[in-house]
């Protein structure tokens, strides 16, 4: 076994420089300004004073408690939030950047995260350390004394050496777009990019692309291109011509409405590419990219010496309609090529000249295949490899298997239309017990690559547990490398050298550092020694540590029940249920929990809100039903056109194995989901009316024939109602059969017959799944005598994932529960 060494002083050798995540303006006014914008339920909990009337009698009750909540139900309230803070303060490992040192020596940066519940935001902050490796086996981490928040940044990035440190600053309202160049101990360049030129800079992860060129001189980049001007008036009526003017006597009508990308995206119309000199400021748009194309992930093509140099991006067209895009891998989209505007060193200065001039046009890279994402070159600069989500693409299915491919980067480095597509790792379709089951990745490094030049590091699903894989290229040999005897998951953040640091988690195990080492290099083995790294933010408190340990969670096997000949094989597969409980007791109250999608998974990996649940007395049971990812394509695609049906039997079928195997009182049964998964809550209740005490569904999805002509994904409804053939016959008007079978299909079909206590969390700003909804299908069961709780979060969209939502959600969950179920 390797050992660990954990020095705690600072390392004043660090060359990143956290004062880059300083505030570049004068610091907020004192936190206890913002109380009055928390929830009034987390109000009344942060107050512990009773208070009396002049002549000392106690006030009334109702006017001291939130509407509705008697005094025993408020203690209930003050205790469970207490509880839910002690996890809810725990913070997230999000990101890390190394750079490779003199000697055995690197220096790191690591991205943490944690809710502000006051200010209703994420705190993000970086945390230093100096790695040492001082044998094979063995690894020095030297933390910085204080994390350091990253106040008003959106983005970080470093440069390939190291050396430089680009931290942009998204505007506010009307003001520039602030990037910042950093050194190694303070800002070198400071530019305000005015939103004539383009809006915010995209930091989302998809759209998302900031590349710096290879002698770090010029930074690529995709922003929202400025807004189209729109018409402007005065008491006289229309005036002529564009105008800036903001004079009391002028007011600016709304113009042309146009499309954005929907969910997560509301006013994100036109991602478009550009590059600025770090030197000088200068920025230019990228010419010649049509404008029915969105781009994003844009990377510097290799340098060639006396050629153009290009850049390489992810479009995805949008002709007639832009559909939602967030969680929809479903959309078309291909790698493009196009020269970079050039830059060219002068007498006086720098300067950044547009190279759309001589006429070359984008050209489309993987023409022969319908999606193609992630772009990375290999280290040598001869391979292009990238993600695909063909199988998405060409069924329908939001999400799906993924694959991997490579294209030869041309010699002279002019790009081709006509390049090969290679299968690197093709897409999976069922792949025999305990084996590699496909590929299924949501985001790559952006270095993944070993030092052999051939060796990617990726993260993928892999059944219930996300698993470390590495790729060679050149043979396409999938290994796993994090350990196979683990049921925890584990994804990678950076590579240290042919190092490896990741996070690893359970759902009873909080986020740690892991640092892998290979066994032995000389003997090319392929087995991975992986140590433990403790840091700072391992510090739960006392509390949270003494409930972990209390619980236990193991991955079961599901056998599909009445299997018939018309299932693929991969649909006779057994499926996968996560099984969380206490270690002593034999069968406390189950939550069972539903993942939306339907083309998601529930990881085996520690969710603060969910361990808040398994700590406050109840067990979990996580049902990864056929047609979740991480299983194989033929089992996923076995669902669309059956959803209502097979999903809700597979979730009766786990019930009923906890059940019989003692785990579970069938008396005392909650469910709890989101969207697809709250679409499966509430057909649930109404199919099994007698199997569930209680419910909760956030922004669930309860008529299909209200949500098609409503939602940003109208084509997920006919894809998952009518199968594989509503690919083909989707509208955006839907006929009077398309809408009876959609009624069909929907939960609000089963309403009748439903008696259980449902708790319903809904979002207004919603646009994947929108409150109309599940408003309809609560006041239907008003109407009825159930049992009904509605909390609408006015400024929320369809994760309801801001924190105070986050935090009164889940408090109501636990409340909700323990009402019902003890």
């Amino acid at each position: 076994m390797g050992s660990v060494v954990v020095l705690s002083k600072a390392n004043a050798s660090l060359n990143w420089c956290v004062n880059a995540l300083l505030p570049r303006y004068p610091p907020s006014p004192p936190i206890i300004s913002h109380l009055s914008s928390t929830p009034r339920l987390f109000r009344s909990l942060l107050s512990t004073k009773r208070f009396s009337t002049m002549d000392g009698s106690k006030a009334s009750a109702l006017e001291e408690m939130p509407l509705g909540i008697d005094e025993t139900t408020e203690e209930e309230y003050a205790s469970q939030s207490r509880l839910l803070q002690e996890f809810h303060s725990i913070s997230s490992i999000d990101k890390a950047w190394i750079k490779p040192g003199s000697g055995n020596g690197s220096q790191a940066m690591f991205s943490f995260s944690q809710p502000n519940l006051l200010a209703n935001k994420m705190r993000k902050f970086i945390l230093s350390s100096h790695i040492s490796k001082e044998s094979s086996n063995s690894v020095n981490f030297q933390w910085g004394p204080f994390p350091v928040e990253m106040t008003g940044v959106s983005v970080i990035v470093p440069s390939p050496s190291g050396a430089k440190l680009l931290v942009v600053r998204n505007p506010e309202n009307e003001s520039p777009c602030q990037f910042e160049i950093w050194g190694p101990a303070q800002v070198e360049k400071e530019f305000h990019i005015p939103q004539s030129v383009h809006g915010s800079v995209y930091a989302d992860g998809w759209f998302q692309g900031i590349s710096w060129n290879s002698d770090e001189t010029l930074i690529a980049y995709v922003a929202e291109e400025p807004s189209p001007s729109k018409p402007t008036f005065t008491c006289q009526g229309y005036k002529k011509g564009s105008s800036t003017d903001k004079d009391v006597g002028n007011w600016k009508g709304q113009g042309d409405w146009m499309e954005d990308w929907g969910e997560t995206y509301a006013g994100k119309r036109q991602p478009a590419l550009f590059v600025i000199n770090v030197n000088s400021g200068e920025t230019r748009a990228v010419k010649g990219i049509e404008k029915r194309l969105s781009v994003g992930q844009v990377v510097w093509a290799p340098p060639i010496s006396g050629s153009h140099q290009y850049l390489v991006f992810v479009g995805w067209s949008a002709d007639t309609r832009k559909l939602g895009i967030k969680y929809c891998y479903n959309r078309p989209c291909a790698l493009y090529a196009v020269k970079a505007p050039l830059h060219e060193s002068e007498a006086d200065g720098t300067e950044i000249k547009d190279s759309s001039t001589d006429g070359c046009p984008v050209v489309n890279l993987t023409q022969s295949i319908s999606s193609a994402f992630f772009p990375r070159f290999s280290p040598d600069g001869k391979l292009l490899l990238f993600l695909s989500a063909k199988s998405s693409v060409d069924s329908g299915a939001h999400s799906a298997t993924d694959s991997l491919h490579k294209i030869d980067w041309p010699v002279d480095g002019v790009p081709c239309s006509s390049a090969e597509v290679v299968d690197v790792i093709p897409v999976v379709m069922c792949a025999d017990d305990g084996c590699f089951p496909g590929l299924y990745c949501s985001s790559f490094l952006t270095n993944p690559w070993l030092s052999d030049g051939c060796t990617m590091i990726i993260s993928s699903f892999w059944g219930s547990c996300q698993v470390i894989l590495s790729v060679n290229v050149l043979s396409g040999q999938v290994l796993r490398i994090s350990p196979t005897d683990s049921n925890f998951s584990w994804d990678v953040l950076s590579l240290d050298g042919d190092n490896i640091v990741a996070v690893s988690s359970s759902p009873v195990d909080e986020p740690h550092i892991k640092y892998g080492l290979l066994d032995d290099k000389e003997s090319k083995s392929t087995a991975w020694n992986w140590l433990d790294v403790p840091s700072p933010t391992n510090e739960c408190s006392e509390k949270v540590k003494s409930l972990l340990s209390s619980l236990k969670f193991s991955i079961l096997k599901i056998p599909v029940r009445d299997v018939s000949d018309s299932l693929t094989k991969g649909a006779r597969k057994p499926f996968e249920a996560t099984f969380v409980s206490s270690k002593t007791k034999r069968s406390d109250p189950l939550v069972v929990v539903l993942h939306g999608g339907p083309h998601s998974v529930y990881l085996a990996s520690f969710s603060k809100s969910l361990a808040f649940l398994s700590s406050n007395g109840f067990s979990l049971l996580h049902v990864n039903y056929r047609g979740s990812l991480g299983f194989g394509e033929e089992a996923l695609q076995s669902l669309p056109g059956k959803v209502g049906s097979q999903d809700v039997n597979d979730v009766l079928v786990a019930i009923d194995h906890v059940i019989d195997l003692g785990l579970a009182s069938p008396s005392k049964i909650a469910v709890l989901g989101g969207s697809h998964g709250g679409f499966l809550t509430t057909h649930l209740i109404g199919q099994a009316p007698e199997k569930f005490a209680a419910a909760c569904a956030k922004n669930p999805v309860c008529n299909l024939a209200l949500m098609v002509g409503t939602s940003d994904i109208p084509d997920w409804c006919y894809l998952e109602a009518f199968g594989s053939e509503g690919k083909s016959i989707y509208s955006e008007a839907p006929s009077a059969e398309d809408l009876a079978l959609f009624h069909s299909k929907s939960p609000i079909s089963h309403i009748s017959k439903v008696k259980t206590p449902t708790l319903f969390l809904l979002g207004a700003k919603d646009l994947r799944v929108p409150i109309s909804t599940g408003l309809q299908y609560a006041r239907a069961l008003k109407e009825k005598g159930v049992a009904v709780k509605v909390i609408v979060f006015p400024n929320d969209i369809h994760p309801i994932d801001r924190p105070q939502s986050d935090f009164e959600s889940f408090l109501n969950i636990g409340v909700w529960f323990k009402k019902y179920l003890f």
